[in-house]
């Protein structure tokens, strides 16, 4: 306890954390611990300078998560068109379906939801509708006048 930061043995926590804060903050700041020294005894002018390095270090951290957020923002933004326009394809395909699909089909369907069983493999085949191009076909060969 020959230091001249302290005279009591709470000086000696007092002391050695402020030394690590501007050995921690130096590193952040990448400036030199040497260039960065406690006086002793000019104790306010050491506060002020601490303080100023501690806001340079919550301005730099501020300035990166700002940079980090503003990325993750882009590419959520990118994510989220891409899901609209697939949730736009699929509603299309969807109502085509619908549009294809016999009542029967669709009476079916509508139970297989309220009842919340999947559609087994033997019925799934029977309740898929014809290819739309083979039912377009069928439509369009129909009798012509």
């Amino acid at each position: 306890m020959n230091s001249p930061c302290y005279s009591v043995a709470m000086d000696l926590g007092v002391c050695q954390l402020r030394n690590f804060s501007i050995s921690f903050l130096s590193s952040l700041l990448g400036t030199e611990t040497s260039s960065v020294k406690l006086d002793n005894s000019s104790s306010g002018a050491s506060v002020v300078a601490i303080d100023n390095k501690i806001e340079q270090a919550m301005d730099l951290v501020k300035s990166h998560l700002m940079y980090a957020v503003r990325e993750e923002v882009e590419v959520l933004k990118e994510q989220i068109k891409e899901l609209i326009e697939r949730n736009s394809q699929l509603e299309q395909e969807n109502n085509l379906l619908k549009n294809l699909a016999s009542p029967e089909q669709l009476a079916q369907f509508q139970a297989q939801v309220q009842t919340g069983s999947p559609p087994s493999s033997s019925t799934q085949a029977a309740q898929q509708p014809p290819a739309p191009s083979a039912q377009l076909a069928a439509q369009n060969s129909g009798p012509s006048a």
